[in-house]
């Protein structure tokens, strides 16, 4: 599937298992807004660019060691094929700065994504240093591939693009938009196995309710993420905590 406008947001997905686009991005909300054409996605085969009888993309590791790498031959016209036009190229990789709300954000706001996604034990190093990729992790833990990985990162991008998530309030009160986790929210039975809605919640006050889910937020967010509090502490007046 391809672009059908240049002022669609594009990704383009490098990988070598392109029957696994577009995957969940087909359906719910991103599935509604490709269809609609508020995005648009673009698959490269790897494969196709292998100069190797059977179309392997990889060899072993110079210095010996398990595993195979991706081999920057390939990798290199592969990369040089797509179009890139002002967006940046990503490789998702594990040892790659953590994607944030904030850098989601960010890129929802450009023209769009490239990204790589590395199998085996990783790539040529060469091709990140003369390709200028940038390496985004998702967390500290290993995936298969990078695939799961882009999808992942096409969700938070693509729910952020207008009209895509019909009320702009609920991403503006989501985790992280304001430096703190979500507060818990409840909804119909108002008694559920002898568990009660909060009574702030029926009160229809607006103003206690609002402060009462920054207190959750609070609270939910000094337990979980020290990390997040830490950093909100710094950045917002002591009068807001």
């Amino acid at each position: 599937m391809s672009a059908t406008s240049n002022k669609t947001w594009l990704a383009s997905v490098l990988t070598v298992l392109p029957e696994m686009f577009p995957g969940p991005l087909g359906i719910s909300l991103s599935g509604k807004a490709l269809a609609e054409q508020k995005w648009s996605l673009q698959t490269i085969d790897i494969r196709k660019f292998s100069t190797t009888r059977y179309g392997s993309v990889d060899d072993t590791p110079a210095g010996g060691g398990p595993g195979m790498v991706m081999r920057a031959d390939i990798l290199g016209p592969a990369i040089d094929s797509v179009e890139r036009d002002g967006r940046p190229m990503i490789l998702l990789s594990p040892r790659g700065v953590p994607l944030t709300q904030a850098r989601s954000r960010e890129l929802a706001q450009g023209p769009g994504v490239v990204l790589l996604c590395g199998r085996y034990e990783g790539i040529d190093e060469r091709v990140i240093e003369a390709r200028g990729l940038q390496e985004i992790s998702l967390g500290d833990f290993m995936l298969s591939g990078g695939e799961i990985a882009a999808m992942a990162l096409i969700d938070s991008c693509v729910r952020l693009l207008p009209g895509v998530v019909g009320d702009d309030a609920s991403l503006e009160e989501e985790s992280f938009e304001d430096g703190l986790l979500e507060y818990p929210h409840y909804t119909r039975p108002p008694v559920w196995e002898g568990r009660e809605i909060p009574n702030v919640l029926m009160s229809g006050h607006h103003e206690r309710i609002r402060a009462w889910r920054h207190e959750r937020s609070i609270e939910i967010t000094k337990a979980r993420r020290p990390d997040m509090w830490d950093a909100y502490l710094k950045r917002v007046p002591k009068t807001k905590h």
